[in-house]
């Protein structure tokens, strides 16, 4: 048997965004997703809206074997992955000073959040431009900066669980941002609200958002209509 890859520090996180083959099997989904599941490996199923997907996962857990076996499994039970992202849960460099159970748990969340089936998720970086370039401000500036943005996000709590996870070198932005609410709206506002920060106004730059209805896998098959 291969040893397990795993990150040094934190768990790899794998989102796969999936429409319903034509062969789509409810009962070896199912089966492809508890197979993976165990005390440290976790998987949030959730339906999609519109059109960029049906249903979507998100993976997490300490060995990457067992994550893109996740993904092989999925795919040989008839879904097609039409988006996906590849990230691991981190620290920033701003968190010194934090609690550690808060550090506990961003670097080893435990998902799906109770009483939170409103999820989106959505990839993000800071800008590099000609006239705002985050990576060219000094530190000092920029931990203020992301306190203020901190700020606006506490105003969210019990609405809002908020999983931040690094992807420099791993896929196509720096961060993911998953965001699970109590109402969609809580989603919305929190969104709406944090990009007025200056740390966001001037620098963030936003990929494409998923948003969806968190349940166990049975529950979102059912909703898309696989039996």
């Amino acid at each position: 048997m291969t040893s397990a890859l795993s990150p040094s520090v934190g768990w790899g996180v794998l989102h796969l965004f999936c429409k319903i083959g034509p062969d789509a099997d409810g009962e070896a989904i199912t089966a492809a997703v508890k197979a993976v599941e165990d005390g440290e490996h976790q998987v949030v199923a959730f339906s999609v809206f519109g059109h960029k997907a049906d249903l979507g996962v998100m993976a997490l857990g300490p060995d990457w074997g067992r994550l893109r076996g996740l993904q092989s499994a999925l795919q040989g039970a008839g879904l097609e992955v039409v988006s996906s992202y590849v990230s691991l849960t981190e620290l920033s460099e701003y968190s010194q000073g934090l609690p550690e159970e808060h550090l506990q748990a961003r670097l080893y969340p435990r998902l799906p959040p109770e009483g939170k089936r409103a999820i989106c998720f959505y990839p993000m970086s800071k800008r590099r431009g000609d006239r705002d370039n985050w990576y060219t401000v000094d530190f000092e500036e920029r931990k203020r900066l992301m306190i203020d943005h901190g700020k606006s996000g506490r105003r969210f709590a019990g609405r809002i669980v908020q999983v931040i996870t690094g992807s420099a070198g791993l896929d196509d932005f720096e961060w993911g941002v998953t965001l699970f609410g109590v109402h969609p709206d809580d989603l919305k506002d929190t969104v709406y609200t944090m990009r007025f920060d200056e740390a966001s106004a001037l620098y963030a730059e936003f990929g494409s958002f998923y948003a969806g209805i968190v349940g166990s896998v049975e529950d979102v098959l059912a909703q898309v209509g696989v039996g």
